[in-house]
């Protein structure tokens, strides 16, 4: 869930690919490995993330952890940042239809 965080990040801030990885130190071949689930960035990147678009390292964290064995209260987080997820993912659908 990390990865389509870390996307909608980068597409709220109308970025594309090759100029957050330019404002974030790495390649864009890293970033598209990154958003597609292929790569988990590491902490250094998070907090690289963090820094660039002024959003705590917790914030992002939140969106980290798969819990496939989720104990109570892990499942309840799991499916509060799915939501939010969907919700920027509306938004992003939402500013696409706009700016068209």
């Amino acid at each position: 869930m990390i990865n389509e965080a870390l996307r909608l990040i980068r597409v709220f801030h109308d970025l594309k690919q090759f100029e957050a990885a330019e404002r974030l130190g790495i390649s864009k071949s890293h970033i598209s490995e990154i958003e597609k689930g292929n790569k988990t960035p590491s902490l250094d990147l998070i907090e690289r993330y963090s820094q660039e678009f002024r959003i705590p390292v917790s914030a992002i964290m939140f969106f980290a952890e798969e819990l496939p064995n989720a104990k109570r209260g892990d499942a309840t987080r799991t499916k509060i940042a799915s939501k939010v997820v969907d919700l920027l993912k509306f938004i992003e659908r939402k500013s696409d239809v706009e700016a068209k």
